[in-house]
């Protein structure tokens, strides 16, 4: 199953159960087959738990994804040469997001990598390609560096939401938030005694922190997360609000916005990479694609009409021209607006740009506006639009 598609199906003897899975249950949690796992879509709703995020905090069980050890002399080069951003640069103890490029500059997955210390690296990449990028990065690093797929012994559960750190700091941890955790900063500590590296990263525009732990400590802290957090309204979050989260903050979904297709500067993300001074797979590619300039982007549009955007909708001028389609949209509770992500030519990627949405048969209009669609902090999460 494509990773960015929820849909419920027959659930099949080969999907895969976290170690929380229990614990979704217990919530009275509705599945749905994901990225070859069987994972929570919602809980009471995925209104009300996109709000719990937005106005407290709330838990995600993102134990699906794949955490790929690294450790040697060469462990940092390793990584390095692998990814677009800048691994060598980057200072002990932080993490950075990243692509994964092959060589002709497409997209094999985006990552976020911790470098742990001088000789230790951790890289979280999607459950859809976590078969691939493990093959890939272990074939690189086969007679460098230690590699290990530590996926299965270790679970990943993300606390986000502006209450998000208050709530870490009543956990026992020595910790103090936020000071000891910058953005993008990862330390190993302790929440209720319980050994475990907490990360301050997410994927939902709010700030907040992961934490990694073994496998057999993950039902412990979920449960006293929930406990402790009732004062906040904390409550569990499914993947449906996880996406609408990340959809208005315009964070890219790995088979929507991004694949092997694409590259990282039609879609956005050349910030993430780093040309000079080094080397790195699909660099000569995406140097091509730079002096050669751009041919369409990645652009944000929200709905004029009634009629909600989805995945594959094609996307035309009002003058019926094709133009491309819509890789994610959705309502958006935040904004009580429809919104969409989608690549067009770059003649119509401008501000205002009028665009029709086939919604099923229906031509819906719609306009290119300014993302990301909300912004932590934005007075009343007021629009980015033009």
């Amino acid at each position: 199953m494509r990773r960015g598609t929820l849909v419920t199906r027959t659930v099949s003897n080969a999907e895969r159960r976290t170690a929380l899975y229990a614990e979704h249950e217990a919530l009275g949690a509705r599945f749905v087959p994901y990225a070859g796992w069987r994972m929570p879509v919602q809980y009471r709703g995925v209104a009300e738990e996109h709000h719990a995020v937005r106005s407290g905090v709330g838990l995600f069980d993102v134990s699906h994804m794949g955490r790929l050890e690294f450790v040697g002399a060469q462990a940092v080069a390793v990584v390095d040469a692998a990814i677009t951003n800048d691994l060598q640069r980057l200072e002990l103890g932080r993490a950075l997001y990243t692509c994964c490029c092959d060589e002709k500059g497409g997209i094999l997955d985006d990552l976020i990598v911790y470098k742990e210390g001088a000789e230790r690296v951790l890289v979280v990449c999607n459950a859809s390609n976590r078969s691939k990028i493990s093959a890939h990065l272990g074939a690189l690093a086969a007679g460098r560096c230690a590699f290990e797929d530590a996926s299965d012994r270790t679970c990943l559960i993300a606390v986000q939401g502006p209450a998000a750190l208050e709530l870490i700091t009543t956990l026992g941890t020595p910790l103090r938030l936020p000071e000891d955790l910058a953005p993008f900063q990862f330390r190993r500590s302790e929440i209720f005694g319980l050994r475990c590296a907490v990360a301050r990263t997410g994927y939902t525009g709010e700030d907040g922190v992961e934490i990694f732990c073994g496998s057999e400590l993950a039902p412990t802290l979920w449960r006293g997360l929930l406990e402790a957090g009732q004062r906040w309204g904390v409550q569990a979050i499914g993947l449906a609000a996880r996406d609408t989260l990340r959809l208005e903050a315009r964070l890219a979904l790995y088979g929507n916005e991004i694949d092997q297709t694409t590259n990282p500067l039609e879609a956005g993300l050349a910030w993430t990479v780093k040309f000079e001074g080094r080397e790195f797979i699909g660099k000569a590619a995406l140097c091509r694609v730079k002096e050669q300039g751009l041919t369409r982007r990645l652009i944000g549009f929200e709905m004029l009409g009634r009629g909600i955007a989805r995945h594959g909708y094609a996307l035309s001028s009002p003058t019926g021209t094709a133009l491309g389609h819509c890789t994610s949209g959705a309502p958006s509770p935040t904004l009580g607006l429809n919104i969409g992500l989608g690549y067009v030519p770059l003649a119509y990627g401008a501000l205002g740009t009028e665009l029709v949405v086939d919604c099923r048969g229906r031509a819906v209009p719609a306009k290119v506006v300014k993302t990301p669609f909300y912004r932590r902090g934005a007075q009343n999460a007021e629009r980015t639009s033009s």
